[in-house]
Parts: C-alpha cells; sequence; structure tokens
C-alpha cells in the first residue's frame, strides 16, 4: 500500500492550506487514517484522526482550527488547516491501517510526508 500526500506549501500566518492523501495499492479496507507531524528538533505527534466510519478526535492545538475528513470510495483522506499559525509548521505526514484481504493482518503504513510552512 503507498499513501501519497500532496498540498503542502508556504502561507502566512491566519491563512489556510488543504491536505490530501491517496492510498493505493492491495487494499481491502482501511480502518482508521490519520494526520501527524514532525517539526524540527521535535517528536512526530498526532495531529488528527478518523475511523472508517468517520469517528474524529484532534490534537489539543488544533481543535478548532482543523478538520479532518475522508473519501472512502478513494481511499483518501483530507485535511483542512485554518487560522494556521507559525507553530504549526513542520513535515505532515498521513497514515493508514489497511487490509489486503477480508481476513489478514491491519497493517500500518505511513506517507512520505509534506512539508507546511507559516510564516508570522
Amino acid at each position: 500500500v503507498q499513501l501519497q500526500a500532496s498540498g503542502g506549501g508556504l502561507v502566512q500566518a491566519g491563512g489556510s492550506l488543504r491536505l490530501s492523501c491517496a492510498a493505493s495499492g492491495s487494499i481491502f479496507s482501511i480502518n482508521a487514517m490519520g494526520w501527524y507531524r514532525q517539526a524540527p528538533g521535535k517528536q512526530r505527534e498526532l495531529v488528527a484522526a478518523i475511523t472508517s466510519g468517520g469517528s474524529t478526535n484532534y490534537a489539543d492545538s488544533v481543535k478548532g482550527r482543523f478538520t479532518i475528513s475522508r473519501d472512502n470510495a478513494k481511499n483518501t483522506v483530507y485535511l483542512q488547516m485554518n487560522s494556521l499559525k507559525p507553530e504549526d509548521t513542520a513535515v505532515y505526514y498521513c497514515n493508514a491501517d489497511s487490509r489486503a484481504t477480508m481476513k489478514g493482518p491491519l497493517v500500518n503504513y505511513w506517507g512520505q510526508g509534506t512539508q507546511v510552512t507559516v510564516s508570522s
């Protein structure tokens, strides 16, 4: 399974960006999908996650500003980021738990990362 992330870039504080991550390959089903980020010198942290049923959870630092969603038919997860702050600057990674067959194991996959830079 490959996760292809896109949508990062440079934006001024207060601006918006929308990240997308499409999963492809041997996919029977995808359970949870999510976005993580890693800033220089810091550990990778969960930003937001969404289950196959649409339940979501967010890091406290992004609640009210970021919205995660998914299109199950397209095996794609999105992250709408509004009111961006310089402290949101990081490499954003998508993540997914997927099965290749109905009874196969659940495997965790990571995308390649996309840079988000918020200038003050």
